[in-house]
């Protein structure tokens, strides 16, 4: 089989999980599909492995962690131009909300811990315990584990973000869950609504 072939299957099967994946923990869509496409650069260099899936997350991982300091530039720029900038129009209420659940599942998911952040991103993209003990080079069984702990940690981050940004905390909800998730209010969201 041609080599173009085997690359063209590899991108069909991967792309889009790899790139939900990259937008989960970059926060950037743009930013996820130029490390996805330099993954999928890299893999036809590489060559056939074994573990394709797990191979392509190991790889684009490493490269979000390579490319950590020029995140951390962009966002100081970024910050510096959004004081800069004059007070807009507050938007509907409605998108207001869905951006400041965005921004607290977001701060919930980044305090995580990266190994707990990157197992429940790669699990919420459907890779296994296989494919994710091979990707962040675990044993399999303490992937269920790592997962169980992630879960609630980000439980308890969701909570603590949620009740500081309403100036509350779980007692001042009246021990009453947010209606949304932290994972499922950190998906871009791809036009139409969504409850």
């Amino acid at each position: 089989m041609p080599p173009d072939l085997d690359v063209e299957r590899l991108f069909r099967e991967y792309h889009a999980p790899l790139v939900r994946y990259l937008t989960r923990r970059l926060g950037d869509r743009d930013w996820a599909e130029e490390v996805a496409q330099e993954t999928f650069l890299r893999a036809l260099r590489h060559g056939p492995v074994a573990q394709e899936r797990a191979w392509l997350f190991a790889v684009a991982t490493n490269l979000v962690r390579d490319e950590a300091r020029k995140d951390a530039r962009r966002r100081r720029h970024l910050e510096l131009l959004r004081e800069a900038e004059p007070a807009h129009v507050e938007p509907e209420p409605t998108t207001l909300e869905r951006a400041q659940d965005m921004a607290l599942a977001r701060r919930a998911v980044d305090a995580l811990a990266e190994r707990d952040r990157l197992a429940l991103l790669m699990r919420e993209e459907g890779l296994d315990y296989h494919e994710i003990a091979a990707a962040l080079g675990l044993a399999v069984g303490s992937v269920g584990t790592t997962l169980a702990r992630a879960r609630r940690r980000l439980v308890e981050a969701w909570e603590a973000v949620g009740g500081e940004a309403r100036g509350e905390g779980a007692a001042g909800r009246g021990g009453v869950a947010a209606p949304v998730t932290p994972l499922s209010a950190a998906r871009p969201r791809t036009g139409g609504t969504h409850a």
